[in-house]
């Protein structure tokens, strides 16, 4: 059988999933500290994503889309003057207690709970360095640039702000919900926190829909590739095999 048509295949399954990567990202251009997903393309012959090391092998794969990751790109800052609102500027999550364990989030909208936790807008309370609630007595809130909590004037606590190394260290879990994946570790985040303001997503609908158009586009020359080579091997059935004797 054609191996143009396994290629032809390949590539439309690759690109099939580039547009649901695609449609992700713009459906989620609005969603406070979204983090896009980007494709990657492995590598034929050198590099991590590498197929092993026989180039025969990789090429006859034809899979070419590795997966995606996820882009830790800066969303741009917009001031609400909620207090309780926070933004991260530079590398850092917020750490949250989840029923799932411990996740990691961009997303800001905090509020305190009757008992003086401090928790997200689903009631996951927001951790400290040791993974510890932090806790916000009653008073004028004030948080400092590198998490610490005062209330009229007295140190209350520290917001931790944690750190991975790249995207491909964290999955998403949602929308703005991120678990690291297995054996990755967060270290302490550089980025500085932002009071009264939320970071929206990375992701701008401008580039979003060019991107989604883009795939829908690539994913349907693929389909049409397949379709003719299908058509040759219909043809080459009804036409040539009985032929053979």
């Amino acid at each position: 059988m054609d191996s143009g048509y396994y290629a032809a295949f390949s590539g439309w399954l690759a690109r099939s999933q580039a547009l649901d990567v695609a449609a992700g990202n713009l459906a989620n251009a609005g969603t406070a500290g979204y983090r896009a997903e980007r494709d990657y393309f492995r590598s034929a012959i050198l590099g991590p994503d590498a197929l092993g090391s026989q180039l025969n092998t990789t090429v006859n794969a034809f899979g070419v889309l590795g997966g995606s990751r996820l882009d830790l790109g800066q969303g741009a800052l917009t001031p609400t003057g909620n207090p309780l609102d926070l933004a991260i500027e530079g590398d850092g999550f917020f750490a949250i207690q989840t029923q799932q364990g411990i996740r990691y989030t961009r997303d800001g909208q905090f509020e305190r709970a009757q008992d003086g936790t401090l928790t997200t807008q689903a009631g996951e309370a927001v951790l400290d360095a040791a993974r510890q609630p932090v806790r916000v007595p009653s008073g004028d809130i004030a948080i400092g640039s590198d998490g610490a909590v005062s209330v009229n004037g007295g140190i209350a606590g520290k917001i931790a702000v944690f750190g991975f190394a790249s995207g491909a260290e964290l999955t998403a879990e949602g929308a703005n919900r991120y678990a690291p994946v297995e054996g990755a570790e967060p270290s302490a985040g550089t980025g500085a926190i932002h009071e009264g303001a939320l970071e929206a997503s990375n992701q701008d609908v401008i580039g979003g829909s060019l991107q989604l158009v883009l795939m829908q586009r690539q994913a349907e020359m693929m389909q049409k590739a397949v379709s003719m080579f299908s058509n040759d091997m219909d043809k080459t059935a009804s036409e040539d095999l009985p032929r053979v004797s």
